[in-house]
């Protein structure tokens, strides 16, 4: 995707983010092919920035014949060993090594920030058939639950970037942002959770691209103060963790 240290920092964390990431709701692909005006079962779906294929997964379990897109090297390899039938093509969406009309559906799950729309939107609708749906979604934090939101500005703090608003954008401004504009596009926000140990939380946390560039220290003390601080808030080892997936689908004329 970009050559930024954030973009390419996955690489050095791939089994941890195999296992300890969220995966997606059932009604997430609900949606997709609602909106996308076609079943997932035969389509053919290019889903790139795919990872260690926790989206990949999923669409294989809804029948779609899948192909996916992955730059780095240790993330490929964790995919190819959750989906050994899956072909695997290394690349990124700014310049989709697909050929023209070749795919039903491109997916993109929590990947999209990584490229440049404004390549990798003609990239998408190259490949599209005509007809075709590009689908865009991420698992965003439920600020409407008050430990999520302080822990996030606790991340944010530690880590150096700006925090999230907790107002979400409107319609309109999440099709601009995404970059989308000029296209027809339908947007869903669907809210689930998972209840997860405190350790598998932490791994989670630690996961993310803002972490990952930091020194280990760093990563360390914060991960141990929270470690703290949440074993006294829920002293039985468990939290729920609640996401609100933010889908945009865009049609290809």
């Amino acid at each position: 995707m970009t050559a930024g240290p954030r973009a390419q920092s996955f690489d050095v964390a791939a089994a941890q983010y195999a296992v300890n990431r969220p995966s997606y709701p059932s009604a997430l692909f609900d949606c997709v092919e609602e909106f996308a005006g076609c079943r997932l079962t035969g389509a053919r779906v290019a889903d790139v920035g795919a990872g260690t294929g926790i989206a990949s997964v999923l669409l294989r379990e809804r029948g779609a014949d899948v192909i996916a897109v992955e730059p780095g090297e240790a993330m490929a390899g964790a995919l190819h060993q959750a989906l050994p039938g899956v072909p695997i093509v290394r690349g990124d969406g700014n310049a989709l090594p697909l050929a023209e009309a070749s795919c039903d559906l491109i997916t993109y799950a929590q990947s999209w920030q990584w490229i440049d729309p404004g390549r990798s939107v003609p990239e998408a609708m190259r490949v599209l058939r005509a007809g075709g749906a590009l689908a865009i979604w991420w698992n965003t934090t439920a600020f409407d639950v008050p430990w999520l939101r302080e822990q996030h500005q606790r991340i944010a703090h530690h880590c150096g970037v700006k925090p999230r608003s907790a107002v979400r954008p409107s319609d309109s401004d999440a099709i601009r942002l995404a970059g989308l504009t000029g296209l027809r596009v339908t947007r869903r926000q669907l809210r689930w959770s998972r209840t997860v140990s405190l350790d598998m939380h932490l791994a989670n946390i630690g996961s993310r691209s803002a972490f990952l560039v930091l020194e280990e220290a760093d990563r360390h003390a914060f991960l141990v103060d929270e470690r703290e601080r949440l074993g006294k808030s829920f002293p039985g080892g468990e939290v729920e963790e609640t996401y609100v997936v933010d889908l945009l689908v865009a049609l290809r004329a």
